[in-house]
């Protein structure tokens, strides 16, 4: 059986293949590139809650809402612009739930931009906390949108013995 091309893929299988990636990255001691893989992972499942929200509250054509994510521009971005707003106007106490996700995926993004734009290097506790905390933000959002999921831990074979 062929693998499907990536761009073809949903975004719960590019969030899966993503989060395949880091376990690889991991077991060769490339700790930022496992954060910088974490932190797309986590993007991909904001646009996916973000992509979810607009096609049942909204009759907005799907270009329109890859305009917005585009927009939004990074998961920062993607939670201050779309993610808590929605959530708040739905109800305080889901708008209080999104901040704290919010918290998890600065803390995700500050660690990425650090590689990315400032060529800084990270080692193997950074990498494996953002691991852990970047699992927790992506099941978070994407559980109540898609019952039941979890990533599969390609990460478990490469942890510390």
């Amino acid at each position: 059986m062929r693998s499907i091309p990536y761009n073809d893929r949903t975004d719960l299988q590019k969030i899966q293949s993503q989060w395949n990636k880091i376990g690889g990255f991991l077991s060769r001691e490339d700790w930022s590139a496992a954060i910088v893989r974490c932190a797309t992972a986590a993007e991909i499942a904001a646009n996916l809650v973000i992509r979810k929200e607009f096609a049942d509250k909204s009759t907005f054509a799907s270009s329109f809402v890859d305009n917005v994510l585009v927009w939004a521009n990074g998961i920062d971005g993607k939670f201050r612009r779309l993610l808590v707003p929605m959530a708040k106007a739905r109800d305080k106490k889901a708008g209080k739930a999104m901040e704290k996700l919010g918290k998890l995926a600065k803390k995700i993004n500050e660690e990425r931009n650090a590689i990315v734009h400032s060529g800084a290097f990270s080692n193997e506790q950074e990498a494996r906390e953002i691991v852990e905390v970047a699992k927790g933000l992506i099941e978070a959002l994407v559980t109540p949108y898609e019952a039941g999921f979890k990533l599969i831990d390609g990460t478990a074979r490469t942890k510390a013995a």
